[in-house]
Formats: C-alpha cells, sequence, structure tokens
C-alpha cells in the first residue's frame, strides 16, 4: 500500500468513528480520556473540546506533547485479524483566536450535538499539531511471542 493508499484508509476511518482515546502526561503518570473529535483534510490537525477544569487540560498546559489513538475494533475476534488502529502523535494548544471560528465549525459539523458544550465559557477547544501518525493493522498471530505479528506503518501528514 503506498503513502496515498494509507491516507485515504486512515482519513476513511476518521470519518467512521466518532471518539477516540487522547493520552496526556500528569505528573507521574499518564492519563487517558475518552474524546470526541475532528479531523483536517490535510490531516495535519485533530480538534477536542473539554473543560478547563479537567485533569486532561491541567496536564496539556504542563506538558502539551500527546496521544490520540482511533481505531475500528468491534471487540469480536475477527478484530484481531481485521481491526485498524492509528495513534496520532502530536502536540495541544488552544487555536489562535483567527483559526478558532474554522476549527469550532470543523468540529461541531461532525459533532453538531456538542454545540452547546464548546459554546459554555469554560470549554477549550484543543488543536492538535500532527507530528506523525503510527497506523497499526493485520494482527496476524497475537498469540506470537516476536514482534512480528503486527503491520506498523509511519505517516506523515
Amino acid at each position: 500500500m503506498n503513502d496515498a493508499d494509507l491516507k485515504q484508509n486512515v482519513r476513511g476511518l476518521f470519518t467512521s468513528q466518532k471518539l477516540a482515546v487522547l493520552a496526556t502526561s500528569g505528573e507521574d503518570q499518564p492519563y487517558c480520556s475518552l474524546m470526541a473529535f475532528a479531523v483536517t483534510d490535510d490531516l495535519k490537525h485533530v480538534i477536542v473540546a473539554t473543560k478547563r477544569q479537567t485533569h486532561k487540560y491541567a496536564n496539556i498546559q504542563q506538558h502539551p506533547g500527546v496521544s490520540l489513538l482511533v481505531d475500528n475494533r468491534k471487540n469480536q475476534v475477527d478484530d484481531f485479524q481485521q481491526a485498524v488502529a492509528v495513534t496520532i502523535l502530536a502536540r495541544a494548544a488552544e487555536p489562535d483566536p483567527p483559526e478558532h471560528e474554522q476549527f469550532l465549525n470543523l468540529y461541531l459539523f461532525k459533532h453538531p450535538y456538542m454545540r452547546s458544550f464548546c459554546q459554555s465559557p469554560d470549554c477549550a477547544l484543543l488543536k492538535l499539531t500532527v507530528e506523525r501518525y503510527l497506523v497499526v493493522a493485520a494482527f496476524r498471530n497475537f498469540l506470537a511471542s516476536e514482534d512480528d505479528y503486527l503491520e506498523v506503518r509511519e505517516l506523515r501528514p
């Protein structure tokens, strides 16, 4: 599979999935959160929203490096052969005022039911600037004791 096909498959996954797991770093341990997300067409940014009074927001203020996991699992046995997971390594920050509206519109286009949450004064819209994607597929033999049971591809936006 070439990079163009890989990008198309990643875009398809991002379109089909509404939720992802965001991992942030705290003082002494990681912290994971289930998040609604949207991705720009060029795959350079991921948009999420959170309240400013959360652990994840405090963690991002201290350590802006985050990862986001998006996958298509169905919690079925065939996931071991067919599931695809994409880990996004990124830097998180609130968008600059000129781009805030553009990113908010993108987010609300995918998640219109989040409008009142996003319009709350304590809501922070976060722009994750993607550094790279790690795409994992083809769990060939999940009982293997070697590291050759995954197909991992790296993709840069």
